[in-house]
């Protein structure tokens, strides 16, 4: 009974000596290759930053078009339905549709405004005040401003409500100005499919630029990995350095990309705050969220060890050692 509960300890600790033994050499590998890194400072520059500014266009695409949703969902909501009664309508039916159309459920709020409050303000407004004296009739229609609730004032169901309130008898023309909202929309859509092809274009580049790294890595130490095979070490052995040199490339490429959307969205933020101050406008630039920037980074991580991997499998192999 002694000896087998010996022999199963043992067993267990072989288990366990191993594990810790092969995630020891996956982190000396994984420094030595950052040291490798270190020692060629310019081509690890060089590579980082072409890693980092090729993924910092398509990031900071999708924060144009994340804050361009972020505008399109704000004027949503802020759409009215402006209503023009006819010239006929008394004051007395007038105010009796303001009381029927505040009972819509799906209306949050209503302002009447009189045809003699229309003239009024044209007159002000316009500059034509002594000329609007003449007129011996009142041109302008009473009109009534509905806005509707958060659930009705987007584009659809927007005009869905237009045509209900078309629908009633002293209603001349009702106008729902969204349709360079719809315009905005479609732009924004098209930009996010540019973004989209772009960016595929870009991961494409960064995994051939990651690639081709690691192959001149490679081929600066042929003489070593044929030494290395000589003496027994196996393909996944040899490899595992280059592929942590390529991870590292990301991990550093991915912090440079974040970087520089950071800088450009700080710049561009205070570009825009001058033209929304034009505006009376409140809109601030949002940046990236801390999951966008963890994303981006394993991406970055995700192409550079595709790049080293598809390098190492394709050249490591190739090599083979020589009898003199």
């Amino acid at each position: 009974m002694q000896t087998n509960y010996s022999r199963q300890s043992h067993h267990q600790l072989g288990w366990t000596g191993r594990i810790t033994a092969r995630v020891i050499r996956h982190l000396q590998q994984a420094i030595g290759s950052l040291g490798d890194l270190w020692r060629t400072p310019f081509t690890s520059v060089m590579t980082v930053l072409v890693l980092g500014i090729s993924l910092t266009l398509p990031a900071t695409l999708h924060l144009f078009v994340k804050n361009t949703e972020a505008v399109t969902q704000q004027w949503q909501s802020a759409s009215e339905i402006t209503l023009f009664l006819k010239l006929s309508t008394s004051e007395q039916a007038a105010q009796n549709l303001v009381q029927r159309i505040a009972l819509y459920p799906e209306v949050e709020n209503v302002v009447y405004i009189s045809a003699q409050q229309a003239l009024a303000e044209f007159k002000v407004n316009s500059g034509f005040g002594q000329a609007l004296e003449y007129l011996t009739q009142n041109p302008l229609p009473a009109t009534i401003l509905v806005t509707p609730n958060q659930r009705f004032s987007q584009t659809q169901a927007a005009h869905e409500l237009l045509l209900k309130l078309e629908q009633e008898r002293n209603v001349e023309q009702g106008k729902l100005d969204l349709e360079w909202l719809t315009r905005l929309e479609a732009m924004a859509a098209l930009i996010e499919d540019v973004v989209i092809a772009i960016a595929v274009l870009l991961c494409l580049s960064v995994v051939l630029i990651i690639g081709n790294t690691i192959r001149l890595a490679i081929l600066n130490q042929k003489d070593a990995i044929a030494v290395m095979k000589l003496v027994g070490a196996t393909d996944s052995f040899i490899q595992r350095p280059f592929l942590y040199a390529g991870v590292w490339y990301g991990v550093l490429g991915g912090f440079v990309a974040s970087l520089c959307v950071a800088i450009l969205a700080n710049y561009l933020s205070g570009a825009l705050r001058q033209l929304t101050d034009l505006y009376q406008s409140q809109f601030t630039l949002a940046g990236l969220s801390l999951a966008e920037m963890l994303l981006l980074q394993l991406t970055a991580i995700a192409l550079g060890l595709l790049g080293s991997y598809i390098s190492v499998r394709q050249h490591i192999r190739a090599i083979e050692p020589t009898a003199d």
